[in-house]
């Protein structure tokens, strides 16, 4: 058997560990605190079997022109994807040449590294590239760069610019007018439906941009890529608005006492416009490490990142109040100060 020295050398992508019990504060992988909307239990309990024998749309038509209609733009400029992640790997695919590079912020997601050695190209924590994934707001630090500031830099980039804005819907500004705005030739704007619309499990993703970017992106899917299911849910969510806005207004808020309770306990909070917070623990709880290590073992999963530029922070998923209130009194029963 051979094996193409790039997989063989590759370093595969860690998702956040999905304990199996259910009797865990689970604040590791950015998950909706909240359920879905009931429009999508509906679409679940009504779905006609009999479509399933049937391949489903191959384009995703009804779940693009309600996408379009949201972002005010047309169908032709919206892909749907399975999750972003499929998104991002045939950008990888359709605009980056044998040769070419991926770039990214530093730190940003981890999978871009491993995507650009699946591909078989470089990554640099460059802009002097050929494809450069912009996170924003970014993950793990949950900061926002300015919309003008992305704006400029697509202007002079002679790529094409991805912002990948799974956390678009908790910030206070974003960039899809950039995907939208007529000129922009060389800009894709990228959403998921597991944040924002609490559907991590469905694996649907989405992207807005110039035509003929969107057209690359069809030529190189898979034939079905999303299925039947995952197309009639996501459209149920894309419909109930006031739902998901009503459950982001729920985690800022969550976010914000959380953040202060931190704070008054010693922590170093990077402010944050996304559902969870990097945060640096007082010299008097331990190392970043010893505190993860710690809540693990008090059944309280949180996310610790090794490496220069993150290992002396967590990133924390904004949970319940009754979930961050479990953490805090963890904290507390360690010994942390308060200030």
């Amino acid at each position: 058997m051979r094996i193409a020295q790039n997989i063989r050398r590759l370093d595969a992508y860690v998702p956040g560990e999905q304990p199996r019990s259910a009797r865990v504060v689970k604040l590791n992988t950015n998950e909706n605190a909240y359920p879905p909307s009931p429009a999508c239990a509906a679409v679940l309990k009504d779905f006609d079997l009999d479509r399933l024998r049937r391949y489903p749309d191959p384009n995703g038509l009804r779940l693009r022109q309600a996408i379009a209609r949201l972002n005010r733009t047309t169908p032709d400029k919206v892909f749907i994807g399975n999750g972003s992640d499929e998104i991002l790997s045939l950008a990888a695919r359709c605009f980056v040449d044998d040769g070419g590079t991926i770039g990214s912020l530093d730190p940003s997601y981890s999978l871009y590294k491993t995507l650009a050695a699946i591909r078989g190209v470089a990554w640099k924590p460059s802009k002097n590239v050929s494809l450069f994934l912009w996170t924003n707001p970014n993950a793990p630090t949950g900061t926002l760069a300015p919309r003008d500031a992305i704006a400029a830099f697509a202007r002079t980039f002679k790529g094409v610019v991805l912002v990948d804005e799974a956390y678009a819907d908790f910030a206070r500004a974003n960039c899809m007018e950039l995907a939208t705005a007529a000129g922009n030739d060389n800009v894709i704007v990228m959403r998921t439906f597991s944040k924002s619309y609490s559907l991590a499990g469905l694996r649907v993703g989405y992207c807005v941009g110039p035509v003929e970017l969107i057209d690359a992106l069809y030529k190189a899917k898979d034939s079905y890529n999303v299925d039947a299911i995952a197309q009639a849910v996501a459209l149920a969510a894309v419909r109930d608005q006031r739902w998901m806005k009503a459950n982001v207004r729920r985690i800022v808020r969550t976010r914000t006492a959380f953040t202060r309770a931190l704070e008054t306990r010693g922590w170093d909070v990077l402010p944050s416009e996304s559902n969870f917070v990097f945060a640096q623990p007082p010299a008097a709880c331990g190392t970043a490490q010893e505190v993860f290590d710690y809540l693990r073992g008090r059944k309280i999963f949180v996310r610790y990142f090794p490496g220069p530029l993150t290992g002396a922070r967590l990133r924390i998923t904004i949970g319940t109040d009754a979930q961050m209130q479990t953490l805090l009194d963890a904290l507390d029963a360690r010994g942390t100060r308060r200030r």
